[in-house]
Protein backbone atom coordinates (compact mmCIF):
# COMPACT_ATOMS: atom_id res chain seq x y z
CA UNK A 1 0.00 0.00 0.00
CA UNK A 2 1.00 3.69 -0.89
CA UNK A 3 1.99 6.06 1.96
CA UNK A 4 1.49 9.92 1.57
CA UNK A 5 5.30 9.97 2.27
CA UNK A 6 6.13 8.27 -0.78
CA UNK A 7 3.90 10.96 -2.96
CA UNK A 8 6.30 13.78 -1.14
CA UNK A 9 9.34 11.92 -2.06
CA UNK A 10 7.76 10.95 -5.75
CA UNK A 11 7.18 15.14 -6.18
CA UNK A 12 10.32 15.85 -4.68
CA UNK A 13 12.35 13.25 -7.35
CA UNK A 14 10.04 14.61 -10.56
CA UNK A 15 8.65 11.44 -11.40
CA UNK A 16 5.43 12.36 -13.07
CA UNK A 17 3.94 8.69 -14.04
CA UNK A 18 4.84 7.96 -10.63
CA UNK A 19 3.23 10.66 -8.69
CA UNK A 20 0.10 9.75 -10.50
CA UNK A 21 -0.48 6.73 -10.27
CA UNK A 22 0.81 6.93 -6.28
CA UNK A 23 -2.23 9.60 -5.71
CA UNK A 24 -4.24 7.22 -7.56
CA UNK A 25 -3.75 4.15 -5.33
CA UNK A 26 -4.39 6.89 -1.96
CA UNK A 27 -7.39 7.65 -3.50
CA UNK A 28 -8.89 4.21 -4.45
CA UNK A 29 -7.67 3.23 -0.88
CA UNK A 30 -10.02 6.52 0.59
CA UNK A 31 -7.84 8.79 1.35
CA UNK A 32 -8.82 12.45 1.53
CA UNK A 33 -8.58 14.56 -1.46
CA UNK A 34 -7.49 17.57 0.93
CA UNK A 35 -4.68 15.27 2.85
CA UNK A 36 -3.26 14.32 -0.21
CA UNK A 37 -2.48 17.76 -1.61
CA UNK A 38 -1.66 19.29 1.60
CA UNK A 39 0.22 16.18 3.40
CA UNK A 40 1.55 15.01 -0.02
CA UNK A 41 2.07 17.31 -2.91
CA UNK A 42 1.90 20.65 -1.27
CA UNK A 43 4.58 18.87 1.36
CA UNK A 44 6.81 17.92 -1.46
CA UNK A 45 6.78 21.36 -3.35
CA UNK A 46 8.02 23.01 -0.05
CA UNK A 47 10.76 20.48 0.14
CA UNK A 48 11.32 21.52 -3.09
CA UNK A 49 11.04 25.19 -2.49
CA UNK A 50 13.78 24.88 0.57
CA UNK A 51 16.66 23.19 -1.91
CA UNK A 52 15.78 25.64 -4.39
CA UNK A 53 16.65 28.67 -2.17
CA UNK A 54 19.19 26.86 -0.51
CA UNK A 55 21.22 26.06 -4.16
CA UNK A 56 20.90 22.67 -3.79
CA UNK A 57 18.15 22.17 -6.70
CA UNK A 58 18.15 24.33 -10.06
CA UNK A 59 15.71 25.59 -12.33
CA UNK A 60 15.00 22.63 -14.28
CA UNK A 61 14.70 19.69 -11.33
CA UNK A 62 12.31 22.98 -9.81
CA UNK A 63 10.12 22.30 -13.08
CA UNK A 64 9.90 19.00 -13.20
CA UNK A 65 8.86 18.55 -9.57
CA UNK A 66 5.92 20.91 -10.05
CA UNK A 67 4.93 19.08 -13.15
CA UNK A 68 5.18 15.82 -10.87
CA UNK A 69 2.68 17.84 -8.60
CA UNK A 70 0.22 18.97 -11.58
CA UNK A 71 0.15 15.43 -12.33
CA UNK A 72 -1.15 14.34 -9.11
CA UNK A 73 -3.35 17.61 -8.53
CA UNK A 74 -5.30 16.82 -11.49
CA UNK A 75 -6.21 13.41 -10.29
CA UNK A 76 -7.32 14.91 -6.77
CA UNK A 77 -8.66 18.59 -7.39
CA UNK A 78 -11.66 17.25 -9.24
CA UNK A 79 -12.62 15.30 -6.16
CA UNK A 80 -12.57 17.96 -3.88
CA UNK A 81 -16.54 19.03 -2.32
CA UNK A 82 -16.81 22.96 -2.09
CA UNK A 83 -15.94 23.11 0.93
CA UNK A 84 -12.61 22.35 1.07
CA UNK A 85 -11.40 23.45 -2.19
CA UNK A 86 -8.92 24.27 0.46
CA UNK A 87 -7.39 27.22 -2.09
CA UNK A 88 -4.75 29.30 0.02
CA UNK A 89 -5.53 32.26 -1.65
CA UNK A 90 -5.81 33.92 -5.16
CA UNK A 91 -2.99 35.13 -7.04
CA UNK A 92 -3.24 37.74 -9.91
CA UNK A 93 0.77 38.23 -11.75
CA UNK A 94 1.93 39.00 -14.70
CA UNK A 95 5.55 40.43 -16.26
CA UNK A 96 4.50 44.26 -16.58
CA UNK A 97 4.38 46.21 -19.97
CA UNK A 98 7.62 46.35 -21.84
CA UNK A 99 9.03 43.47 -20.77
CA UNK A 100 8.90 39.87 -22.81
CA UNK A 101 11.01 37.64 -19.32
CA UNK A 102 8.85 34.80 -17.79
CA UNK A 103 10.97 32.36 -16.65
CA UNK A 104 11.29 33.62 -13.06
CA UNK A 105 7.67 34.54 -13.29
CA UNK A 106 6.75 30.77 -14.27
CA UNK A 107 8.57 29.58 -11.75
CA UNK A 108 7.16 31.57 -9.29
CA UNK A 109 3.71 30.65 -10.38
CA UNK A 110 4.52 27.00 -10.05
CA UNK A 111 5.52 27.24 -6.33
CA UNK A 112 2.01 29.04 -5.83
CA UNK A 113 0.35 26.55 -7.08
CA UNK A 114 2.20 23.78 -5.14
CA UNK A 115 1.32 25.65 -2.23
CA UNK A 116 -2.19 25.35 -2.81
CA UNK A 117 -2.58 29.20 -4.31
CA UNK A 118 -4.88 29.42 -7.31
CA UNK A 119 -3.09 31.49 -9.80
CA UNK A 120 -4.11 33.74 -12.35
CA UNK A 121 -1.31 34.44 -14.91
CA UNK A 122 -2.01 36.83 -17.46
CA UNK A 123 1.34 36.43 -19.12
CA UNK A 124 3.87 39.22 -20.42
CA UNK A 125 4.29 42.83 -21.24
CA UNK A 126 1.05 43.49 -19.45
CA UNK A 127 0.00 47.20 -19.32
CA UNK A 128 -1.54 48.73 -16.11
CA UNK A 129 -5.19 48.86 -17.00
CA UNK A 130 -4.77 44.58 -17.90
CA UNK A 131 -4.12 44.38 -14.62
CA UNK A 132 -6.82 47.03 -13.03
CA UNK A 133 -9.47 44.79 -15.32
CA UNK A 134 -7.72 41.25 -14.04
CA UNK A 135 -8.47 42.50 -9.73
CA UNK A 136 -11.79 43.33 -10.69
CA UNK A 137 -12.90 39.81 -12.74
CA UNK A 138 -10.68 37.53 -10.20
CA UNK A 139 -10.84 39.60 -6.80
CA UNK A 140 -7.41 38.63 -6.16
CA UNK A 141 -5.42 37.97 -2.32
CA UNK A 142 -2.47 39.16 -3.89
CA UNK A 143 -1.01 40.80 -6.98
CA UNK A 144 2.34 39.60 -8.46
CA UNK A 145 4.25 42.22 -10.71
CA UNK A 146 7.69 41.14 -12.27
CA UNK A 147 10.43 42.83 -14.14
CA UNK A 148 13.80 41.94 -15.56
CA UNK A 149 14.47 45.16 -17.37
CA UNK A 150 15.68 48.12 -15.54
CA UNK A 151 13.71 50.16 -18.29
CA UNK A 152 10.48 48.01 -17.43
CA UNK A 153 10.54 48.77 -13.69
CA UNK A 154 8.53 51.86 -13.72
CA UNK A 155 6.10 50.28 -15.41
CA UNK A 156 5.64 48.79 -11.87
CA UNK A 157 4.76 51.79 -10.28
CA UNK A 158 2.52 52.58 -12.82
CA UNK A 159 0.33 49.49 -12.41
CA UNK A 160 0.42 50.03 -8.41
CA UNK A 161 -0.99 53.35 -9.14
CA UNK A 162 -3.65 52.61 -11.63
CA UNK A 163 -4.86 50.09 -9.03
CA UNK A 164 -5.03 52.92 -6.48
CA UNK A 165 -6.78 55.43 -9.16
CA UNK A 166 -9.33 52.26 -9.90
CA UNK A 167 -9.76 52.61 -6.17
CA UNK A 168 -8.77 48.77 -6.01
CA UNK A 169 -5.36 49.48 -4.37
CA UNK A 170 -6.76 48.40 -0.70
CA UNK A 171 -7.81 45.04 -1.76
CA UNK A 172 -5.02 43.54 -2.83
CA UNK A 173 -1.37 43.05 -1.23
CA UNK A 174 1.36 43.50 -3.96
CA UNK A 175 4.43 42.07 -4.53
CA UNK A 176 7.30 42.57 -6.54
CA UNK A 177 10.42 40.71 -8.27
CA UNK A 178 12.76 40.26 -11.04
CA UNK A 179 16.39 40.16 -11.30
CA UNK A 180 16.76 44.34 -11.13
CA UNK A 181 14.03 45.23 -8.35
CA UNK A 182 15.11 45.24 -4.59
CA UNK A 183 13.22 45.49 -0.98
CA UNK A 184 14.26 49.66 -1.14
CA UNK A 185 12.58 49.93 -4.97
CA UNK A 186 9.39 47.90 -3.57
CA UNK A 187 9.34 50.76 -1.14
CA UNK A 188 9.55 53.14 -2.73
CA UNK A 189 6.77 52.38 -5.32
CA UNK A 190 4.54 51.23 -2.74
CA UNK A 191 4.09 48.08 -2.93
CA UNK A 192 3.78 45.52 0.21
CA UNK A 193 6.39 43.40 -0.15
CA UNK A 194 9.58 41.78 -2.23
CA UNK A 195 10.50 38.46 -3.17
CA UNK A 196 13.78 37.42 -4.74
CA UNK A 197 12.71 34.10 -5.76
CA UNK A 198 9.29 31.79 -6.45
CA UNK A 199 10.55 30.30 -2.66
CA UNK A 200 9.99 33.47 -1.01
CA UNK A 201 6.88 34.91 -2.90
CA UNK A 202 5.12 31.81 -1.69
CA UNK A 203 6.60 32.13 2.31
CA UNK A 204 5.44 35.89 0.84
CA UNK A 205 2.28 34.82 -0.25
CA UNK A 206 0.92 33.28 2.90
CA UNK A 207 2.27 35.73 5.07
CA UNK A 208 0.29 38.64 3.08
CA UNK A 209 -3.00 35.82 3.57
CA UNK A 210 -2.34 34.83 7.08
Amino acid sequence: MSDIKDVVEAVIAGEVEKVAELTQELVDAGEKPSEIIKEGLVAGMDVVGDRFKANEMFVPEVLIAAKAMHAGMDIVKPLLTEGESASAGTVVMATVEGDLHDIGKNLVAMMLQGAGFEVVDLGVDIPAAEFVEAVKEHQPDVVGLSALLTTTMPAMEETINSLAEAGLRDQVKIMVGGAPVSEDFADEIGADGYAPDGSSATDLAREFIA
